[in-house]
């Protein structure tokens, strides 16, 4: 296999976890509405955009068009998920099964935010992300 080759096949994944994601916000908003953080106004209407925001990232990735700046959002929202959710959570959870959660959430959404920025940094420069 090429790096070109792999390269694709890791965007690919990550597009379709971000689509399972994304469908899972759709499937059951109620039990992701408890997440977003109280002096944020709308409630429901962040878990739908949400999930919009990670369908239309998996697209990105896969049709390979804004591939960067499909990158860059999906690094943004993840960022703020470890910023105003895990972290609060982790800090504030009185529960060690429920902190070491957060705290695996928060390690996962860093994990996938770096890679991420590691695809919107590489899209425009390289074509590493074409099939060859």
């Amino acid at each position: 296999m090429t790096h070109h080759m792999i390269s694709r096949i890791a965007v690919w994944l990550l597009a379709i976890v971000m689509i399972v994601f994304g469908i899972m916000h759709f499937m059951n908003p109620d039990a992701l509405v408890v997440n977003v953080p109280m002096f944020l106004p709308g409630g429901m209407i962040w878990v739908y955009v949400v999930g919009i925001v990670f369908i239309l990232v998996a697209l990105a990735f896969i049709f390979n068009r804004y591939v960067a700046v499909a990158g860059y959002v999906l690094a943004g929202i993840l960022i703020l998920f470890v910023l105003m959710v895990h972290l609060p959570n982790w800090r504030n959870s009185g529960d060690p099964a429920m902190r070491q959660l957060a705290f695996v959430n928060l390690l996962k959404d860093t994990a996938i935010a770096a890679f991420a920025l590691f695809i919107g940094s590489n899209a425009k420069n390289q074509h590493l992300y074409e099939w060859k």
